[in-house]
């Protein structure tokens, strides 16, 4: 019998023991053309509000050789750290509270070895992401959420496992990299670890000045991504006032081709296709407000997700090896009427209209935005924000010398639970363009959106020919 075109994945309810053995900060092993009080500039994409945040994912690692682990990352890490010797400041707030990079006493990045008593079989299914896999990456005691400032900005805790496995959980500042850039870096930091020697190709380039904003700065859009959500729906109480569960779904690539199908409107006369990410954002997004039973009906929605620029700038590209941020928010509006009774095609248009409308004149101009009225506040409410990681080489960029990892990726939503990843699945050769969607839900609302989301009582499948 062939499985589900969309199936739920289950992870079991864990606690995990961690003793804390060695905590190490990690210098880089040569010199860095920066001394003590100097300072590095950040863009406006870099201190964009949201960037203000660790990025923390966790990779595992089967039985291994027995080479030093610690030993070799920690010298790898050192290694690398020479070329990226960003990483081995700090943040600090200058003027009208703009982030800047600084290097003072208090430098490198910080390696934290552990241990456990269990063995990685006791984790269940390594390729299902599990909010219990949180003591796997190192937290301060009693560290504020969002703290930025005055902390290091790669932290990575190895823990290992009574069987000879071991994890690597990872925090990286989003404010110096965004998901390319942070590849670019563990790219580099996996293959010196490999080879014993440093590689960093292509060669890291800093370059934030490239952002500078305009003067005067000239902002040429709403930037609607950035205004304050009015909290007038039952969403945020529904989000926020109960505890949410976090769901996964394997989505098979056949299933992501229908749902292309069914949002492809009858009536294209421009010919031009969606992209699979479109139809699955607008899908997800639909089914997501649909369980959740948002009123009022007339309330105002966003769906935002981060847009690559890279490939938008066209009178001066960035330079190879640019791995700082280079993204857009893009940002979709909707009333709960038009999302709920709306056909597919239509809410696939307004993801792919606000997809495409990032354009290097709207960078320029988020850039400008940022500097005129800097936003401090994240918002949440009234809207749903989709992080997309299938194009990111997770799996290869993640080869410390034991192999491709069994699982890369994120761990826990639950504490910002408007968020949905959609993450590649692991394979081993040839990857199937399966995705995994990773989404928190009230326990009330998860059996509606599974039903919801692999369309089991949905008249659209009478439609595929037709329209939706």
């Amino acid at each position: 019998m062939a499985p589900p075109w969309v199936q739920e994945l289950h992870f079991p309810h864990l606690h995990i023991p961690i003793t804390i053995d060695h905590m190490t900060p990690v210098i880089p092993s040569g010199p860095i053309p920066v001394a003590p009080g100097q300072t590095l500039y950040l863009s406006n994409l870099d201190d964009m509000i949201g960037a203000r945040v660790f990025t923390p994912t966790v990779y595992f690692y089967s039985s291994y050789d027995r080479r030093p682990v610690m030993k070799i990352l920690h010298d790898a890490l050192a290694s690398v750290l020479v070329p990226y010797y960003p990483l081995s400041g700090r943040l600090r707030e200058a003027r009208n509270g703009k982030l800047e990079v600084f290097f003072g006493q208090e430098q490198g990045a910080l390696l934290v070895e552990a241990h456990s008593e269990m063995a990685l079989a006791d984790l269940g299914d390594l390729k299902v992401p599990n909010p219990a896999w949180t003591p796997l990456i190192f937290r301060f005691p009693n560290e504020e959420p969002y703290k930025v400032l005055d902390m290091p900005l790669v932290i990575a805790q190895v823990t290992n496992f009574s069987c000879g496995g071991f994890s690597i959980g990872l925090r990286i500042c989003h404010c110096i990299c965004d998901g390319l850039g942070a590849m670019q870096f563990l790219t580099s930091w996996a293959a010196t670890a490999r080879a014993g020697t440093l590689i960093a190709n292509p060669e890291p380039c800093w370059d934030r000045e490239f952002f500078r904003p305009r003067n005067p700065p000239l902002v040429k859009f709403p930037h609607i991504e950035f205004m304050r959500v009015e909290d007038g729906s039952s969403l945020t109480m529904s989000l926020w006032q109960t505890k949410p569960v976090q769901k996964c779904y394997r989505i098979s690539r056949e299933f992501q081709t229908l749902l292309k199908t069914l949002a492809q409107p009858k009536d294209n006369m421009s010919n031009v296709a969606c992209s699979a990410f479109d139809a699955m954002a607008a899908h997800v997004w639909r089914s997501w407000v649909k369980a959740l039973d948002v009123k009022p009906l007339n309330y105002g929605l966003r769906l935002t997700f981060s847009a690559n620029a890279r490939n938008k700038l066209k009178n001066q590209p960035l330079k190879d090896g640019f791995y700082g941020n280079a993204v857009c928010l893009a940002c979709v509006t909707s009333t709960v009427t038009k999302l709920v009774h709306g056909r597919l095609s239509e809410i696939t248009h307004l993801v792919r209209e606000a997809r495409l409308g990032i354009s290097e004149e709207y960078l320029r101009s988020t850039v400008d935005y940022v500097e005129v009225d800097r936003p401090r506040k994240l918002e949440f409410g009234g809207k749903l924000t989709i992080t997309q990681w299938t194009r990111f080489p997770m799996y290869d960029s993640a080869d410390f010398g034991w192999g491709r990892p069994i699982y890369a990726g994120p761990i826990d939503l639950t504490p910002t639970p408007q968020v949905c990843v959609f993450l590649p699945e692991a394979e081993a050769d040839h990857p199937s363009g399966t995705m995994l969607v990773c989404i928190c839900l009230p326990e009330s609302a998860t059996h509606s959106f599974t039903e919801l989301l692999s369309l089991t009582h949905s008249g659209d499948l009478n439609h595929v020919n037709t329209t939706t």
